[in-house]
């Protein structure tokens, strides 16, 4: 007897049932016609309590939102969207999780292959599309579809695991609506499902590196940062990363003093923020970079090894005290600055708010000045897990994915710029009857583009054109833009109020601090020349 071929509804109950039993538990949803099969079938599986939906009406926040669930949770995360340009509209958030080694998995519509050149709306080649492995979901014979399809999702599922995004691809035929209730079942017991992780062991072995070995740590997985942070070594970190030094980006500023000249650099992960760290890496004589095969960080190209595994060696306690002793130099200068500074600017913003932060709590910081800000300025929490796009470090769906680690975290907060915050005004939407996470989102606002003003092209002789090309002042009302979103919206003017309104959150809520830009170079200026000044008291210490 013939077997009848899976109906399109049947064949997406199968793709999501086999990405349920390889540990998925979110997806991120956009409507569309094509599509709709892939959403029956993700609804079906939530009113079944196999995972949680989220649905979303702008594809590149939802790309976003995904990215965010997907760093919070360490577990793959889907974002299923319809054919055409919406595929298209994914590929920054596939860009931030390729880059940033995020476990993505993009579940798309299609039209049947013959539609493809033949002037179909909505149709175009997505295969390969966004650049990353795609696993094509093929039209098979009567009686071998679950098994050929299960064993297809299987795969792209055990490649996301590894902390990397992937494309799935479905060719759907109408019609494109349910046309009968049953959920699969499998009983295919070709592959062997394994929990997800995106963390395994972290190897470590004995290296040739001299006591003064200075460790530096970017975005990377967090098992290899937090090892890397326990070496013994003194730490320059990221925000991303746990057990840095304060101020750590600060005290390379200037001229590095003799005593904290470093005799060799190991880097672990991407450092993507200063650029005095990677002058440091310029200038060092023995640079040992970490990071996964083939894809290590040396943009001065500078490295002499490259490994996947931690080294150890020994540590020269004398000179480990002298980082410490500047470190802790170089917080008093910064507090004592900013004291004799008017409240508010980025730097006061972003100190504040770290300061403030319940334990436990996570953080998002959003791209260009905001992460800088926390970077220069912020006591260093251990007990705060700090989340940024740092992949490709864009300001696109900042906000959305913000809401996807909030998702994960029982309390979050972020902090983003005004500019950031428009980019991604749609991730405020969270759609009617869809869980609020409890993030209360932070937006200095200095009216444009402030990371422009510490750039090159924000001297002086550059300021006759310097407002219409980069500065770029906008004008908006957040209040407003807040509340036809129906999200909470305060405006803050002193350290105070700005304290006081860092409240554990509940639900959506945007909190507004409004600055100026004008001398915002000069700002940073007088900061780094004041750290520098201090450091220079170190002379004093053994070198």
């Amino acid at each position: 007897m013939d077997v009848q071929p899976r109906s399109a509804t049947g064949k997406a109950r199968i793709l999501v049932d086999e990405l349920i039993t390889n540990g998925v538990s979110h997806a991120v949803l956009c409507p569309g016609s094509r599509s709709a099969p892939l959403a029956f079938a993700l609804h079906e599986a939530e009113r079944a309590g196999k995972l949680q939906l989220h649905v979303r009406i702008d594809e590149r926040s939802a790309g976003f939102l995904a990215v965010g669930i997907a760093k919070a949770t360490g577990v793959p995360a889907i974002v299923a969207c319809t054919s055409g340009t919406a595929v298209a509209n994914l590929h920054p958030a596939v860009l931030e999780a390729a880059y940033g080694r995020v476990p993505l998995i993009v579940l798309t519509a299609d039209r049947p292959a013959e539609m493809l050149r033949a002037g179909a709306s909505q149709t175009v080649n997505q295969h390969d599309m966004l650049g990353i492995t795609t696993f094509e979901v093929p039209r098979v014979r009567s009686g071998n579809e679950d098994a050929t399809w299960r064993s297809l999702v299987c795969r792209a599922a055990a490649l996301a695991r590894e902390a990397r995004p992937v494309h799935v691809n479905v060719p759907l035929d109408e019609p494109l609506v349910p046309g009968d209730d049953t959920w699969p079942t499998s009983s295919r017991p070709v592959w062997t499902r394994t929990a997800s992780s995106t963390t395994t062991a972290v190897a470590r072995r004995p290296a040739d590196l001299p006591g003064r070995t200075l460790v530096v740590l970017g975005d990377d997985r967090p098992d290899r940062l937090a090892a890397a942070a326990e070496l013994g070594w003194p730490v320059i970190a990221e925000p991303i990363a746990a057990g840095g030094l304060r101020g750590g980006a600060l005290l390379l500023a200037g001229p590095v003093p003799a005593a904290l000249r470093p005799d060799a650099v190991v880097v672990v992960g991407r450092p993507t923020l200063a650029r005095s760290v990677r002058k440091l890496l310029g200038d060092t004589p023995l640079v040992h970079v970490v990071g996964d095969a083939g894809e290590w960080a040396d943009t001065q190209f500078s490295a002499a090894v490259a490994t996947t595994w931690l080294p150890e060696g020994p540590v020269d306690l004398r000179w480990k005290e002298t980082w410490q002793r500047a470190a802790h130099l170089a917080g008093e200068t910064i507090d004592g600055f900013l004291a004799e500074e008017g409240w508010p600017t980025g730097l006061h913003v972003a100190r504040d708010l770290v300061g403030a932060l319940p334990p436990g709590a996570a953080l998002f910081v959003g791209a260009s000045n905001a992460i800088r800000d926390v970077d220069f300025v912020a006591p260093r929490r251990n007990d705060v897990r700090v989340y940024a796009n740092r992949g490709v470090a864009g300001i696109d769906g900042n906000t959305s994915t913000a809401v996807g680690v909030a998702i994960a975290h029982e309390q979050a907060y972020a902090l983003v710029g005004d500019v950031t915050f428009l980019h991604d005004l749609n991730g405020l939407s969270t759609g009617h009857g869809e869980p609020a996470p409890n993030l209360t989102l932070v937006v200095l606002n200095d009216d444009g583009g402030g990371i422009f003003s510490l750039l090159e092209q924000g001297a002086p002789e550059y300021a006759a054109s310097f407002e219409r090309i980069f500065g770029t002042p906008h004008g908006a009302d957040l209040a407003s833009l807040c509340a036809g979103y129906r999200v909470d919206h305060v405006a803050v003017e002193t350290a105070d109020a700005f304290t006081a309104a860092l409240r554990p959150p509940s639900g959506l809520r945007v909190i507004e601090v409004r600055s100026d830009r004008k001398n915002l170079r000069d700002l940073h200026r007088r900061l780094g020349a004041a750290v520098s000044g201090a450091l220079r008291r170190l002379t004093a210490f053994p070198a």
